[in-house]
């Protein structure tokens, strides 16, 4: 696995770079592509990103900051939504010209669409997503199975992490109850707190990252489960406001690699990335940064150049900086294929 906590500079990039297509790809070097002129760029582009306080959102409009700045399109912006699966119905109808999604995600959707023709190709693994089981630090909970007879908030609709937690419920052996989306963080009505007398099933709940931790806070909620950069800005603060620990799931991933692919990796949310918490293992998954087939090389081509040459550009405040854009990386993407012209970008830079 990719040493994701190793320093890195922007100088080095295309010689790292270089060296990872020569071992992954190789091959005959693919013709350059013709330089664009400003008339061949797109009028407007659009990033499909994620809900306020996570890393997708953070790095969609930091990509689409840099996209504008940089001249791939004359304006960029970005989109508010539920994550991973909202974004990829986006890219499929035309409303993003960009989004990112988790492999499983994009995975199960391609899957889904019974044709053998592949509408969504990748420009390349922008980071890696760490999957959170966050519960509060004086709950006693250590493992998964200790959510048995309890509610967990698994995600909002349309989000990547609701596809995975579920996944990862499986894998343990408990099974999930739907009871519904919370709404009202302030009732004091406690008959849906109450914990399901059942010893092999977590009732779960839709809830965003926001709208979760309010319930984590309330006492609505015995766990939520979050994928996402490190460390999550609102995770943080709520962790500075009653104090959270972090479950290791880890053990899962066996089981969740032979059930769904080989999408699944072990990796580790360092010591301090949330304060007083101990370092913890975790699921991992590639995030990536798609298009669709149909998109026109120049614009594909000067996107890769962007992701190569200004990564620094694309990293959220609030981010360690340890998963993202690693130059070795960034053409492993899970199996999901390169656009063509993003091939010809790389290979470029092998020679």
């Amino acid at each position: 696995m990719t040493d994701l906590t190793a320093p890195r500079t922007p100088f080095p990039r295309r010689t790292a770079l270089k060296a990872a297509w020569a071992a992954g790809l190789g091959g005959v070097l693919l013709p350059v592509l013709a330089g664009c002129t400003s008339a061949d760029r797109p009028a407007a582009v659009t990033v499909a990103g994620g809900e306020e306080g996570g890393f997708y959102l953070e790095f969609s409009t930091l990509l689409a900051q840099a996209l504008q700045r940089h001249g791939v399109a004359k304006k960029a912006s970005s989109l508010k939504t539920g994550g991973s699966l909202d974004n990829l119905e986006y890219l499929l109808a035309g409303r993003a010209t960009f989004a990112v999604a988790l492999a499983d995600a994009a995975a199960q959707r391609l899957a889904a669409t019974k044709t053998s023709t592949i509408d969504i190709a990748a420009l390349g693994r922008v980071y890696e997503n760490y999957v959170h089981c966050v519960v509060r630090r004086t709950s006693g909970i250590r493992d998964i199975t200790e959510l048995a007879g309890r509610k967990a908030a698994i995600g909002e609709l349309g989000s990547g992490t609701s596809l995975t937690t579920a996944r990862l419920i499986e894998a343990s052996g408990l099974s999930a109850s739907s009871v519904g989306t919370f709404t009202d963080t302030t009732s004091t009505d406690t008959s849906d707190t109450q914990k399901v007398d059942t010893e092999k099933t977590i009732s779960v709940m839709n809830l965003g990252l926001n709208d979760g931790l309010a319930a984590l806070r309330s006492g609505s909620v015995d766990a939520l489960f979050w994928s996402g950069g490190v460390p999550t800005a609102a995770i943080a603060a709520t962790n500075e406001e009653i104090g959270l620990g972090f479950v290791d799931l880890s053990s899962l991933i066996p089981v969740m690699r032979t059930r769904h692919g080989a999408f699944y990796d072990r990796v580790l949310i360092p010591e301090g990335s949330y304060e007083g918490a101990p370092a913890v293992w975790t699921v991992g998954v590639a995030n990536l940064l798609l298009c669709q087939n149909g998109l026109d090389n120049g614009t594909v081509t000067r996107t890769v150049d962007l992701l190569v040459d200004h990564a620094q550009e694309l990293i959220p405040r609030s981010s360690l900086g340890v998963q993202f854009l690693s130059p070795e990386s960034l053409i492993n993407t899970a199996g999901l294929p390169l656009h063509a012209a993003a091939r010809t970008a790389y290979r470029a830079l092998h020679g």
